[in-house]
């Protein structure tokens, strides 16, 4: 069984739209308007690249990733990683050919199926879709999160609105910056 790890960059009313400035958003590239940046604040990035095995994303982050990551050397272990883009329109004519090999799934099924396999964590950059649809399925496992101190009130969020029962976590790391920045890694309780 594999690990599905979100990780989110996320203001502190739980908006994830726009970090990295993404036109179409009011607060756009919020992440480094607003906030003093410290390195080691970012440290959790360089470590999800090492940790994981595969990345996963939605239809949208996917565009947006694969115009730019391909040829940045600060994502040059995503490069050759496997990726799992899961969209329901999205076509293998519209995968990029310089970012290695990629797998588009259809459904929250297939990506079931894909957890059930033998292999390391696969991590979910962007895609608060996505989020929202595997949340409500019970497939994601871990929450890699770091949180803004600020208020961005519209926008989208990580969290998904679904009424359903209250879902357990359990903080399993956590560390706050000088710059107000927190890191909270949580892994969902079953």
């Amino acid at each position: 069984m594999r690990t599905l790890i979100s990780t989110a960059f996320i203001s502190l009313d739980g908006v994830v739209e726009a970090p990295g400035g993404e036109p179409g958003y009011r607060n756009s590239g919020w992440t480094y308007k607003n906030v003093e940046f410290l390195p080691e604040a970012f440290e959790i990035k360089g470590q999800e690249q090492k940790e994981a095995t595969a990345m996963m994303m939605g239809r949208t982050s996917y565009e947006a990733f694969s115009a730019v990551w391909p040829d940045m050397e600060d994502f040059a272990d995503y490069k050759v990683m496997p990726k799992y883009v899961v969209s329901t329109t999205l076509t293998e004519d519209d995968l990029v050919s310089n970012w290695g090999q990629t797998t588009i799934l259809r459904s929250v099924d297939e990506v079931a199926a894909l957890k059930a396999t033998d292999g390391g964590p696969i991590i979910i950059h962007g895609s608060a879709t996505l989020n929202h649809s595997l949340a409500d399925a019970g497939l994601i496992d871990r929450y890699h999160l770091l949180v803004f101190p600020l208020l961005l009130g519209a926008g989208k969020r990580l969290f998904s609105a679904t009424d359903k029962d209250a879902q357990k976590l359990k903080l399993v790391e956590h560390e706050a910056y000088a710059n107000g920045l927190q890191k909270n890694v949580f892994d969902v309780i079953r």
